[in-house]
């Protein structure tokens, strides 16, 4: 059977000037994940936050009792030097951190901010090192890129360089609010059908009106920020999604 629901509200869409009161709020709304939106003004053209507001937050949310658990820190890393941010993210207090594979093939090894070098690194070594930081590893593609170049990474023998949850914008990554693009859902399809296990993350454009599209392609993971956030009744909206899903698993 495919993995189950998991509702990841994009804080992206929360009142900055509550942020943690907001980040609880969803937990108590009986949501799973808190998806949160780095981007560096670089790898896409918006600059949201960094590992410090990471830090302040996470005293808020009870940190996971197991992998995958309510409570994770999901950390969509919009940003050009992956790398360079894992240690300074797994000591914020980040669960899960997702990269893009755009960014890992084009960036360098450096560890450290501050670092720099000359050599790069790969989208296998990343996930490899992420785990050894001890966390879930994510990898994320944006629309223009084929779902095809994930499949040498996704079938590794080696285990410790297979991500743990693939991403599948459904919007071009930047800005929230965006229309979602259906166009994508056949790298979800795809994706289901080769790993019928894997947790399948879409980002973008997900509420009410899509959350069908969405599912009926094999998504368990559904991030959705306004349509949560600004809903009258956030609780409401998240077991919608998440019944969606549900009746879809296989």
């Amino acid at each position: 059977m495919s993995p189950p629901a998991i509702i990841a509200p994009s804080i992206l869409s929360a009142d900055f000037a509550a942020l943690g009161r907001e980040c609880s709020g969803m937990i108590e709304s009986q949501c799973d994940w808190l998806h949160i939106d780095i981007m560096d003004g670089h790898f896409v053209p918006n600059i949201t936050f960094g590992a410090p507001v990471v830090t302040k937050i996470r005293p808020c949310v009870e940190r996971p009792k197991q992998a995958y658990g309510k409570g994770t820190f999901d950390c969509h890393m919009m940003i050009a030097e992956p790398k360079k941010w894992v240690k300074d993210f797994q000591k914020a207090g980040c669960d899960l951190y997702c990269f893009h594979y755009e960014a890992a093939i084009s960036s360098t090894a450096a560890e450290n901010p501050a670092d720099n070098v000359a050599q790069l690194t790969s989208p296998k070594e990343l996930i490899n090192y992420i785990h050894e930081n001890g966390m879930l590893a994510g990898i994320a593609i944006k629309p223009d890129t084929p779902v095809d170049v994930l499949w040498d990474i996704l079938e590794n023998e080696n285990k410790a360089e297979v991500p743990d949850m693939v991403l599948i914008m459904t919007v071009h990554p930047g800005f929230g609010g965006q229309k979602f693009m259906a166009s994508e859902l056949p790298k979800v399809k795809a994706l289901r059908e080769k790993y019928p296990e894997l947790n399948i993350e879409v980002d973008g454009g997900l509420g009410e009106g899509t959350i069908d599209q969405a599912a009926d392609a094999g998504a368990n993971v559904i991030v959705a920020g306004s349509a949560i956030f600004g809903a009258k009744d956030p609780a409401d909206v998240i077991s919608k999604l998440r019944a969606a899903v549900e009746s879809r698993r296989k």
